[in-house]
């Protein structure tokens, strides 16, 4: 599987925050511990904070095993379960070369790991599903206009669609509006749609919400859920800039229960092969018109 030094780091934050809460201790109190026990190194209730909170690039292994010390962790293969986890989390991914156009790679990061991927999708044809050209038409359309910056980010898209080829490939459900559809440039909505109707397959499934719809539960716009074997789910909002990561439970469960709402809403998978076949073939008429 591939491996999320992001995913890692929620973890062992989450862990080590939550051994604090079980031995009682405030912040203030474990750095002050923390501080008997390794005075050589720096320690404050704003660090154990900063850990807690995922505030670091590289968590010290010492560190670590110092917190460890604080709250009583005595079980060797607990510890070095531990010690792993901090130098997994501050490995880097494939994707930290292509940093100066996907930013952090935080969705990215999160993305190689996830077991299973629901998407509801607006306005576009998801990421992980679209074809070379189209890809490089709606990066075009977003505003970027230099070209060496366009093919890294096609390139960057298309390493991020490898993830689907290999043998523990996350499951992908994508819930596309009709109007994602008809906003592919005429020229290369074949293409994208013969794509979307030959990659399908029992893990990999595409609905089409169709206009007849109406008013539905998507309306506030497009999302992503990440779900993970053994961590909590995460749900992706993006924007033009940046994207959040609204992570309380009760926000989650939102978004579960609203994507759930809108598959019910879609044409069927069958349905959506059909209607996907018919767009095909209207469009492969009027080429030939």
């Amino acid at each position: 599987m591939a491996s999320s030094p992001t995913l890692r780091r929620r973890r062992l934050s989450a862990q080590l925050h939550m051994l604090r809460l079980e031995s009682g201790l405030t912040a203030e109190a474990a750095a002050r511990e923390a501080k008997a026990k390794r005075p050589d190194r720096p320690w404050s209730a704003a660090k154990v904070v900063r850990i807690e909170n995922r505030e670091w690039k590289r968590l010290q292994s010492d560190d670590v095993l110092t917190l460890l010390d604080v709250y009583k962790v005595t079980d060797k293969r607990e510890r070095d379960a531990f010690v792993r986890l901090a130098l997994e989390a501050s490995q880097s991914g494939w994707w930290v070369g292509y940093r100066d156009i996907l930013g952090t790679g935080a969705y990215v990061d999160l993305e190689t790991e996830a077991s299973r991927i629901r998407t509801y999708q607006a306005l576009a044809i998801p990421g992980l599903l679209q074809t070379e050209e189209y890809a490089r038409a709606i990066i075009r359309g977003g505003g970027v206009t230099d070209d060496r910056e366009i093919e890294r980010r096609v390139e960057a898209r298309m390493m991020r669609q490898h993830r689907l080829s290999e043998p523990d490939a996350p499951h992908l459900w994508a819930v596309v509006d009709e109007a994602a559809f008809h906003r592919i440039p005429a020229e290369l909505r074949a293409e994208q749609l013969r794509h979307l109707i030959d990659v399908q397959r029992p893990t990999l499934r595409v609905q089409v919400l169709p206009y007849e719809a109406g008013l539905h539960a998507g309306t506030s716009g497009s999302f992503v859920l990440l779900d993970f074997s053994g961590d909590p789910s995460v749900v992706y909002l993006e924007h033009s800039l940046s994207g959040l990561f609204p992570e309380d439970p009760a926000e989650v469960e939102h978004y579960a229960t609203v994507f759930d709402v809108l598959q019910a809403q879609a044409l069927s998978v069958d349905e959506s092969l059909a209607w996907m076949g018919d767009l095909l073939r209207q469009t492969e008429g009027t080429a030939r018109a």
